[in-house]
């Protein structure tokens, strides 16, 4: 699941100078505590969250209508001033991921289900908190603005195309209906979200430091609909599924550090492509799971919410102190 801990908007923001990224930096450090606790609670009491998994819909399409109303003029702007960075990061997502989950899922042997989750995982957009993510590793932030939007506005076509060819020998994937509900979870909520920001900037202002802690409460609650929904699949290959994340995390990371470092772009911009190509939206790939696979399909997107921001903040520090000890 995706963090939906809001960026600053350009890649010279200070997250210190303004309520918003002050927000968004604390939320993003406290997501993983929050999430894993109500992961934990929900795998030791899944009873009392029974019917949680009705509003799970609702809750993604809360945190996709905050990143509408974050999104600016300027951030789609630099598809136009830097395409070739933008275009071989939202590629390098929809072609990397998608064939790692594939590749891990028939290497570890996993389950039918199981499998079919980690490759929804790899099929779907960057996640939100890559962006924060990019400034903590001093990344450039406006190139992950803009591979984030990109590859979310294209996930209702791509999304459901992949998995359909990856994931269909594991169980029957219905494109068209997975199409339909990327469009009401995502494409919908984004594009309120841009409407609002237009046509009620001061109102949308004002809100803008609460957005990272409506985002997060919203997800955790995902997260605790799913994991309840699941818990004895869970206590049966939580270690296997942890263990296929991990892999699918960090050689996403890699392989798109590697990607644009061929491409010879800057350092930053390897940053930013490594985890905008490591971190991904995996709150839709549990509620696509849930609703049009298995509810056991969503395990690997419960744990890749976790794990992934928790690696993400590990790899942004390694990069910050390396950069420390160069100067």
């Amino acid at each position: 699941m995706t963090s939906p801990v809001e960026p600053p908007r350009t890649a010279t923001a200070s997250i210190d100078t303004t309520r918003e990224d002050r927000a968004a930096t604390i939320a993003v450090t406290l997501f993983p505590i929050l999430i894993l606790a109500g992961g934990v609670v929900a795998f030791l009491f899944p009873s009392a969250f029974t019917g949680w998994g009705t509003l799970v819909t609702p809750a993604l399409g809360i945190i996709m209508f905050g990143m509408g109303l974050t999104l600016t003029p300027p951030d789609f702007a630099l598809i136009a001033k830097r395409p070739i960075p933008v275009v071989l990061g939202v590629i390098a997502q929809f072609v990397i991921m998608p064939l790692l989950g594939l590749l891990i899922s028939m290497a570890l042997g996993l389950p039918p289900a199981l499998a079919a989750g980690v490759i929804l995982v790899g099929c779907c957009p960057g996640g939100t908190a890559s962006n924060v993510v990019s400034y903590l590793a001093k990344g450039d932030v406006a190139l992950s603005v803009a591979m984030t939007s990109v590859s979310t506005l294209l996930a209702p076509l791509l999304t459901p195309v992949l998995t359909l060819w990856l994931a269909n020998q594991y169980m029957p994937v219905d494109a068209a209906s997975m199409a339909g509900s990327i469009v009401q979870i995502v494409l919908i909520p984004v594009v309120l979200g841009l409407v609002a920001r237009f046509f009620l900037p001061g109102l949308v202002a004002k809100a803008l430091p609460l957005l990272p802690w409506v985002s997060v409460l919203a997800i955790t609650y995902v997260v605790i609909a799913v994991v309840s929904g699941s818990a004895a699949a869970i206590a049966a290959a939580g270690l296997l599924v942890l263990i296929a994340v991990v892999l699918h995390n960090g050689l996403g990371y890699a392989l798109g550090y590697g990607a644009a470092r061929l491409f010879k772009l800057p350092v930053s911009s390897r940053r930013t492509t490594a985890i905008e190509v490591g971190m991904q939206n995996s709150g839709l790939a549990a509620g696509l799971a849930a609703q049009h696979l298995t509810p056991e399909s969503a395990l690997p997107a419960a744990i890749f919410s976790v794990w992934h921001n928790v690696s993400g903040a590990l790899l942004a520090a390694f990069w910050r102190r390396r950069d420390a000890a160069k100067s």
